[in-house]
């Protein structure tokens, strides 16, 4: 049967591979992203989408109500939205404790706020049993992001994602995060990746080559499957290595 999938950052990376595996296997999606355009551009087949910032609860709720008039029950919630900030605006300060606020901020609103208040609106709509819920997380959770916002954002899913597990368990809806190593082909680092700092990240991994896209959606579209059932409240690390498991 068709499942409803709801996928936030639908429109690039991780986010519309995801989709598009989805959609290959029947079943129906709605992109979730702050870009209409982007959106519009994805090409997935028979795909809905809706624009919305999800760090935002009125946009928020405008995404419970559309998926309540369109979808009824949400079969699997993926959230893929995120990012390091760097392709947001910056402090416009100068001052260096408005600059750390601002990332920490920014990181938490992206990361974080986008996951928790997407997942609290859509909890009623969840499948039961069955539903499946989603995060993405990050290997800097584990190992820190240089200014460790961002790290300290996605680790900010790990408490949430057990709480959570434990909260719907009864009701027979997995939570799980997948927290992927390095990635190719997304916008995560923008122009800022230098062929030095890939080449070292490459090297980190135990089978010698980065992430891709289609690495990362292979175990989400497994963890979604009835065959993943039995396994929620965990941190799935995809990383080729680059961090062992804890």
């Amino acid at each position: 049967m068709a499942r409803n999938v709801v996928i936030s950052g639908g429109g690039t990376g991780i986010g519309l591979a995801a989709a598009r595996a989805f959609a290959a296997g029947g079943d129906q999606v709605l992109l979730l992203g702050r870009r209409a355009d982007v959106l519009e551009k994805a090409g997935v087949p028979g795909a809905r989408t809706y624009a919305a910032d999800l760090s935002e609860p009125a946009d928020v709720r405008g995404v419970a109500g559309f998926v309540e008039r369109e979808f009824g029950a949400v079969d699997v919630l993926v959230h893929s939205a995120g990012g390091n900030g760097l392709l947001e605006p910056d402090a416009g300060s100068d001052d260096p404790l408005e600059a750390v606020a601002h990332s920490w901020t920014v990181n938490f609103r992206l990361n974080t706020l986008t996951a928790v208040l997407l997942t609290e609106a859509l909890r009623p709509r969840l499948a039961e049993p069955g539903g499946r819920v989603l995060f993405l997380g990050s290997i800097a959770a584990y190992r820190g992001s240089g200014s460790g916002a961002y790290a300290a954002a996605k680790a900010g899913l790990h408490p949430y994602a057990h709480d959570l597990a434990r909260q719907l368990g009864p009701r027979g809806i997995t939570v799980n995060v997948v927290a992927p190593g390095y990635v190719e082909d997304t916008e995560f680092f923008g122009d800022a990746m230098s062929e030095e700092r890939r080449a070292r990240l490459v090297a980190e991994t135990s089978n010698g080559r980065a992430g891709t896209p289609g690495d990362v959606v292979e175990t989400l579209h497994w963890l979604a499957s009835s065959g993943a059932g039995h396994i929620t409240s965990q941190i799935i690390q995809v990383n080729g290595g680059a961090e062992r498991g804890h």
